[in-house]
């Protein structure tokens, strides 16, 4: 029996100014995209690319930052239908250079920290922020469908 299954790999990343307390937060809209509302800038990693790659990468093409030093702070994953696997690189980043620009993505703009509550925020971005920002904890997993969602763990 093959222990091989077939698996997405993204990445997402909390950009922050620790001077300002405020984050990237990046809005997508539900015409344009398979999901919507604000959430961390990132994307796919692209094969025979290093995650911190990718997400060097991703926070570019979808800010106009150039990260330095992401740090690798959790993952989130769940099973597909297919029988495969989606898995979401998390990091975050304090150190940046560069001006903010919005991209076919979607609007990216600095959001107090305080204030994320209040945005629309995208499926479960308060609790996956929680878990990356969390010194004890670094999965987020979602274990399977319910008539409610998803059956989630954070570990």
């Amino acid at each position: 029996m093959s222990r091989a299954q077939a698996t997405i790999l993204t990445n997402i990343c909390l950009i922050e100014d620790i001077e300002t307390k405020r984050v990237v937060m990046q809005y997508r809209s539900p015409e344009s995209n398979h999901w919507s509302g604000y959430a961390f800038p990132g994307g796919h990693v692209e094969n025979g690319e290093a995650f911190a790659e990718s997400v060097i990468r991703e926070v570019y093409e979808e800010t106009g930052l150039t990260i330095q030093n992401p740090q690798l702070v959790g993952i989130k994953n769940w099973p597909l239908d297919t029988g495969g696997r989606y898995i979401v690189v998390c990091y975050k980043a304090t150190e940046f250079t560069g001006n903010l620009q919005s991209s076919y993505e979607g609007q990216v703009s600095w959001v107090e920290k305080d204030q994320i509550p209040n945005l629309d925020l995208a499926y479960d971005m308060l609790p996956l922020m929680e878990m990356m920002e969390a010194p004890d904890k670094s999965e987020f997993f979602y274990r399977h469908r319910t008539e409610d969602g998803w059956e989630k763990e954070t570990f």
